[in-house]
């Protein structure tokens, strides 16, 4: 069972580099087993054209690791174990450094609705969350406040991770989930297409406002939630 996991976490990992969301090693993806409280994450700095399946690394929710000669894991560990401990309906996570998405959070701006494309995925605005203090930067767990910070976000503004699947982290670069690891890189591909068409819509006009709010809730709710139509069903 523990291989599964393993491979479900190189199959998303090794699909991020072909999607065109990460380049040399900026980015990770993990997926965990809730059953055990296990979740399987790239290794630290290890080359996607060399990465093989046995070498995700299995952690466990309280941060140890589950196999003692297992290599390092990446150093956004802590940032995906916060999200995976306090969102208990996320099976995966992705971190990536993708140009536009990361251009958004470098800003310190959240990623308008200005369409139904981005309104098939979130209820709103891609949310970005505060700067992050010298005390949390410089504390000792960085990773693990880069994770809060998220939480505290969602918490504050009442905001559901199925309603907005991502964050962008201010200064930094998004994160996406779902309820797979596959769903999760899915996520993160429409993130960074959704910035890429957000930015030309801006360079087109400025003054764009977003999407009125009618049309923004018939195209999320037609593929989300009990009045979903969109696809053929489970």
């Amino acid at each position: 069972m523990l291989d599964e996991l393993k491979r479900e976490a190189w199959e998303a990992n090794m699909a991020l580099p072909g999607m065109g969301l990460v380049q040399l090693t900026f980015g990770n993806a993990s997926a965990i087993d809730r059953t055990r409280g296990i979740f399987a994450i790239k290794p630290s700095g290890v080359s996607y054209s060399e990465l093989r399946p046995e070498q995700m690394v299995l952690v466990d929710l309280n941060g140890d690791l589950v196999e003692s000669d297992a290599l390092r894991p990446s150093s956004d560990v802590a940032t995906h174990r916060c999200l995976l401990a306090e969102f208990p309906s996320l099976g995966g996570i992705v971190h990536t450094h993708s140009a536009c998405a990361t251009a958004f959070a470098q800003a310190g701006r959240e990623i308008p609705n200005f369409g139904t494309t981005h309104s098939d995925y979130f209820a709103g605005n891609i949310p970005v969350t505060r700067k992050m203090t010298d005390a949390e930067i410089h504390g000792g767990a960085y990773e693990w406040e880069t994770g809060r910070v998220i939480v505290e976000h969602f918490l504050q503004n009442h905001l559901a991770v199925a309603d907005y699947p991502a964050a962008l982290v201010n200064r930094h670069a998004p994160f996406t989930w779902g309820e797979t690891a596959a769903k999760a890189v899915e996520i993160a591909v429409a993130v960074e297409y959704i910035a890429r068409m957000a930015i030309f819509s801006l360079q087109l006009e400025p003054g764009l406002s977003n999407i009125e709010p009618g049309l923004l809730r018939k195209h999320f709710q037609r593929k989300h939630g009990p009045q979903s139509y969109y696809g053929q069903g489970r």
